[in-house]
């Protein structure tokens, strides 16, 4: 049987620079609006993490 005990979500994202701050209070934002967070949430471990890669 297999049982998922925790989740890593990687987001990859490339955009300008002058967009860094929307992209971080995004990621910080998107957790809780989400239904899957939600329904996972309290039975299996969530990590997150935001590689952003910024242009000038």
């Amino acid at each position: 049987m297999l049982v998922i005990k925790r989740i890593h979500v990687r987001y990859h994202l490339q955009a300008e620079a002058k967009h860094a701050a929307v992209i971080q209070r995004s990621f910080e934002l998107h957790p809780p609006k989400c239904p899957v967070y939600q329904s996972l949430s309290g039975s299996i471990d969530i990590t997150t993490e935001l590689a952003a890669i910024t242009e000038t």
